[in-house]
């Protein structure tokens, strides 16, 4: 790359943030600039950078300022989730002024206020087979930082499709991993992992919990990588993924290759029958139920906690934490419908319920679905 670029040549003139400061960008990236091998070409080549992140919450919190403070040109944020108090511990992105406030608004304003020059494209919607591909085509690398397996194997399998690289991690609890994705040099996702876990048998962050710094250090490493790709920098992490586990401290990087049985992606498929999360229903079916038949033709049942119900809950459900949930104090001839907070829980009692005979779908999304999509007044937590 010549020191004619245009990117290049933006580096070298003398930038005003937000009419308060003058300064020189190469003054703003020196550090990154003296290191061996970088220089002017690789910073050029992050401001010339379109990249997606999927989510906005704990990884992505990590990922984006990361990706923003290195000099990326433009970055696409994709989540439409809202700001909760309970996302803060490990969302450090966001901030108590922000609870309520969608996620791509404020993690833009986050952006804005650390590199003006990046351009933040929001996008305020859940990425789906529908709309995947066409996001993608406008980018150069995807980051996938989102929380659930059926997420992953769509990113994942756009990505190949798109023939771009996708870089991903995962956390639970004291843990997390990280990798890349890129179907067009190396092993893939779908190589490490071909059939996903079953559903239920990995703990979520709202179940189980998570520690805030692993998340930190999970999302540190994927923007690591992702500006190795970006750059030319390194050797990109291919047919490795690497695994943190915060309580002893210790890093593995584990080894793997194409798997030589795998089935090629040639399109996009239902990512939840696939891991097998089915029989959903969808904030709207779920009103339209709810207003057209008469409370005593389905069980509507909330297996969140009592305190959870306390801050808000449908009306007419039944409350029966999942720790208790007890098929036979249900009314077998009558079909059920669950809800938790988020949907992971009651995917997993829908499971249950179903393997006792009972003709049971759970709400996607849970209650916080509900109230983004349907009652914004609804108290979210």
């Amino acid at each position: 790359m010549s020191d004619t670029t245009p990117a290049l040549s933006r580096s070298r003139e003398r930038i005003r943030d937000n009419g308060q400061m003058e300064y020189r960008a190469d003054d703003r990236f020196s550090r990154q600039l003296a290191l061996p091998g970088f220089g002017a070409d690789a910073q050029a080549r992050l401001a010339a950078s379109r990249v997606l992140v999927i989510g906005a919450g704990g990884l992505g919190s990590a990922v984006i300022p990361a990706l923003a403070g290195a000099g990326v040109g433009t970055i696409g944020i994709v989540d439409d989730d809202r700001v909760e108090l309970s996302n803060l511990p490990r969302q450090l992105m966001h901030s108590t002024r922000d609870v309520g406030r969608s996620k791509t608004q404020s993690a833009s304003d986050t952006v804005e206020a650390l590199n003006p020059a990046t351009t933040v494209i929001p996008v305020g919607q859940r990425i789906t087979a529908a709309n995947a591909l066409p996001l993608l085509a406008d980018y150069d690398l995807v980051v996938d930082g989102s929380d659930n397996f059926p997420t992953r194997y769509l990113v994942d399998d756009a990505a190949t499709l798109t023939g771009i690289p996708a870089v991903w991690g995962a956390v639970s609890q004291y843990s997390g991993q990280a990798g890349l994705s890129w179907a067009e040099r190396g092993p893939t996702y779908r190589d490490l992992f071909p059939r996903p876990p079953a559903p239920g048998s990995v703990l979520s962050c709202e179940i189980g919990g998570v520690l805030p710094t692993v998340v930190a250090t999970i999302g540190s490493l994927m923007a690591t990588e992702a500006i190795k790709v970006l750059t030319g920098i390194g050797v990109p992490a291919l047919g490795t993924v690497t695994t943190y586990e915060a309580l002893s401290g210790s890093f593995r990087s584990l080894a793997y290759a194409k798997d030589p049985s795998g089935a090629a992606v040639t399109e996009l498929i239902d990512y939840d029958a696939f891991c097998g999360i089915a029989a959903s229903v969808t904030p709207a079916e779920l009103a339209a139920r709810i207003r057209d038949t008469s409370a005593t033709d389905f069980t509507l049942l909330d297996v969140r906690e009592p305190w959870e119900a306390e801050i808000a809950s449908l009306p007419g459900s039944v409350l029966m934490p999942l720790a208790s949930l007890d098929a036979t104090s249900l009314d077998a001839t009558k079909p059920v419908v669950v809800y938790c907070h988020l949907g992971i829980r009651s995917a997993n009692a829908r499971e249950f319920l179903a393997s006792q005979g009972l003709t049971v779908s759970h709400l996607a999304g849970g209650i916080d679905a509900w109230a983004r999509d349907l009652d914004p007044e609804m108290t979210r937590y």
